[in-house]
């Protein structure tokens, strides 16, 4: 199993902590979405957009054995993924077993993934500043004060040690590395209570602490301040 990955895509960290959580083998494939060059980074690059049209990670890649016997599959977007390394492997499970804390399990994590996250990426802000001459900055800190002040407020009903009740679940994957690149925006997570002490409680747990992106070979001190990619 192969993960093409980038040491600070909210996206890829995601998966990284699902793989640590889940106790799984696999290989890193670091993918430079900063790389210099007439592409713009690696992902642009034609023997990448050939294995992912979308250019972006994650992108996970099983082999023959671990596809059932097919030939070499890839999965591309988190959830997708995540989806998959909880069917694929049970222990521990990402979603709670109640039909109605699964769905707010998902709720809680697609209010990150949809209603937050894409519209912080790279590709969004560039975008509003070259094409609209827009301020970049104040978007972001707009957008993503907004989605954080709708996730405390859903969560809190909720919440336990984790989101959803005492145990580690979908949307705790989500959480952290939006937190992460809200500390970017100059966004103080303190100011959400419920998600702050849940940030806290996940930062104690041996599979956060390595999937981190400052756990990571490529991760740089000064790297800090480069824009937020996926």
């Amino acid at each position: 199993m192969k993960l093409y990955d980038y040491w600070r895509s909210s996206s890829a960290w995601r998966v990284r902590i699902a793989l640590q959580l889940k106790g799984v083998v696999y290989e890193r494939q670091a993918v430079n979405l900063i790389a210099p060059g007439p592409t713009g980074g690696e992902q642009h690059a034609a023997a990448y957009t050939a294995l992912n049209p979308l250019a972006q990670v994650p992108l996970l890649e099983l082999e023959a054995s671990e596809a059932g016997g097919s030939p070499i599959r890839r999965i591309a977007q988190s959830m997708a993924i995540l989806e998959f390394l909880d069917e694929r492997f049970p222990e521990p499970p990402l979603l709670p077993a109640d039909p109605l804390l699964r769905a707010r399990a998902r709720q809680l994590a697609e209010m990150v993934n949809a209603g937050i996250q894409p519209l912080q990426n790279l590709s969004t802000t560039e975008h509003v500043k070259h094409e609209l001459a827009g301020d970049a900055g104040a978007w972001c800190r707009h957008f993503v004060s907004r989605g954080l002040a709708a996730l405390e407020g859903v969560a809190a009903s909720t919440a336990g040690a984790f989101l959803i009740g005492d145990t580690v679940t979908l949307p705790d994957l989500y959480l952290v590395p939006q937190l992460y690149a809200a500390r970017r925006f100059g966004i103080d997570p303190t100011a959400y209570a419920t998600l702050a002490r849940v940030e806290i409680a996940c930062a104690a747990l041996p599979a956060f602490v390595a999937a981190h992106p400052e756990q990571q070979p490529e991760h740089r001190p000064q790297d800090a301040h480069r824009p937020i990619l996926r």
